[in-house]
């Protein structure tokens, strides 16, 4: 007598998908919101540039972090993906963090005024007359 096997498209008996509850999903949707809300709000307010940069990088990865965790199911998910997520979080911060403490060296030569660019330090000089 043959039996037969019937597939389902359910994954929960070997434990790979996971369901978030709609709760979860519009508190965290509300979150991403209210977060959006308080980065518009923080550029009308001038902490400097460097802090303005930092309030705004902060926010962002505090979104970037909400969506991966809860739509993204990451919170629900192994460790080692975690540890992979933030390891990836923190080498974005330190290139990021690199790269702000040597913009001050080239400020010189960026062109804030376009009507009036500061000379080249090498190459040819442009006509005058």
């Amino acid at each position: 007598m043959a039996t037969q096997h019937i597939e389902s498209d359910h994954h929960d008996e070997h434990g790979i998908s996971h369901v978030a509850s709609v709760k979860v999903l519009l508190g965290t949707g509300g979150s991403l919101m209210l977060l959006t809300i308080v980065t518009v709000l923080a550029t009308r307010v001038d902490f400097g540039s460097s802090i303005n940069l930092a309030v705004a990088m902060l926010i962002a990865v505090i979104k970037a972090t909400l969506v991966v965790l809860f739509f993204m199911h990451l919170k629900y998910d192994k460790v080692f993906h975690s540890v992979v997520f933030i390891s990836a979080i923190l080498a974005a911060a330190l290139f990021v963090g690199y790269t702000l403490m040597d913009t001050g060296q080239y400020q010189p030569t960026n062109i804030w005024n376009p009507d009036s660019p500061p000379p080249a330090p090498i190459g040819p000089r442009p006509p005058t007359g």
